[in-house]
């Protein structure tokens, strides 16, 4: 096996995991919506999900561990689509609230960190923008 299929296996097992976050994070509230469901398909489409993984990961048993990635700029991407799917209803309930912050803690951030990330990007996701305006935004 080349080095080149071992780098390739280890990206898809990351965006795997996180498609897994994704998709929990859209069921947290009982069922998804027509809209998150769009959002779910693009995203497995984005990150290479096959049919096999996409309903292995919508069972309700979710066995795919947080893989952090290493820079703060891709964990702040990871964290910016959960907010996308979160609200593709409009809305953020409890649960999410709960979920996002110990996603956040798993991608690396304090709990701190994480509180201030998750109360801008609750700021902020009350309109909609794009991700450059998200990560100047929230760091700074």
């Amino acid at each position: 096996m080349a080095i080149a299929d071992l780098y390739t296996s280890g990206e898809h097992r990351r965006n795997l995991a996180h498609f897994a976050a994704i998709a929990t994070l859209a069921s947290v509230d009982g069922e998804i919506s027509s809209e998150e469901k769009r959002m779910l398909d693009r995203f497995a489409a984005t990150f290479d999900i096959t049919e096999s993984e996409y309903k292995e990961v919508m069972k309700k048993e979710n066995k795919y561990p947080i893989d952090p990635p290493h820079t703060s700029e891709k964990r702040l991407e990871r964290i910016y689509d959960l907010f996308r799917i979160i609200f593709s209803d409009h809305y953020i309930d409890d649960e999410e609230m709960v979920l996002l912050k110990k996603y956040a803690i798993g991608l690396g951030f304090s709990g701190e960190q994480a509180d201030k990330i998750i109360e801008k990007s609750v700021a902020i996701f009350s309109g909609r923008i794009d991700f450059e305006d998200y990560l100047y935004l929230v760091k700074h």
